[in-house]
């Protein structure tokens, strides 16, 4: 595979696995959300705290759906491929209680093809 196939492929990857977390959010599943992330990924949730490792995301996304959020949306969302196994999404946010920007979130190639979150770098601003 060519660096330039091997970089598309890592864009695909990283497109397919932002529409599964958001539609595993969209349909109150925080085990699905949680499973999108590497296991020690880290995620840095401004104003709420940072997170390490799935069992804590899991606990973070099972409060907020608990509290009644749900619907989410991005916004002009802009994936870069950083290299051949990695790429950065960013974006504006929206759901049914709030709205934000995900200054980063860090894409990573895994083994089997699928692409998972090794950080993820979010604020709720409203």
């Amino acid at each position: 595979m060519s660096s330039e196939e091997q970089k598309a492929a890592v864009l695909e990857a990283t497109k397919r696995a932002s529409e599964q977390w958001k539609s595993a959010f969209n349909s109150g599943d925080a085990a699905g959300c949680a499973a999108q992330y590497e296991e020690n990924a880290v995620m840095r949730a401004k104003p709420f705290g940072t997170f390490t490792g799935t069992t804590e995301i899991q606990a973070f996304w099972q409060k907020i759906l608990d509290d009644g959020f749900s619907d989410v949306e991005y916004l002009e969302p802009s994936i870069k491929v950083v290299d051949e196994t990695s790429a950065i999404l960013t974006a504006s946010w929206k759901m049914n209680k709030a709205k934000g920007v995900i200054h980063q979130e860090l894409w990573v190639l895994q083994e089997d093809g699928t692409a998972k979150l090794r950080e993820d770098d979010f604020e709720a601003i409203g």
